[in-house]
């Protein structure tokens, strides 16, 4: 049985005992979480749309970090400009417990 939730502007495929990592949801570690939006079920054939309504998955969250650095170098050639900067996304890490359809 999967579902496929959304949750940060990003659609994820889940199953029971899956760790995934997500967007940031402010949430400490070892706190519950509730995923309202899902978007199919699938247990026996694929539900979506009205079957899967009132459907939602539990979680409960592994920890918050931040992720590997990424450089951003800008240049342009000819005029002497060029930057530099790094950023690294924060992140929360969710072990799926149940999904109730």
């Amino acid at each position: 049985m999967y579902a496929i939730i959304a949750t940060g502007g990003k659609q994820y495929k889940v199953s029971e005992g899956d760790v995934i990592t997500i967007e940031k949801l402010g949430i400490e570690a070892g706190g519950k979480v509730t995923f309202d939006e899902v978007l199919a079920v699938s247990d026996n054939g694929l539900k979506v749309g009205e079957d899967v309504a009132n459907a939602s998955v539990e979680a409960s969250v592994v920890k918050e970090g931040r992720g590997k650095k990424i450089i951003v170098y800008k240049f342009k050639r000819k005029t002497g400009y060029h930057k530099k900067q790094g950023h690294r996304q924060s992140y929360t890490q969710v072990r799926i417990e149940k999904i109730n359809a």
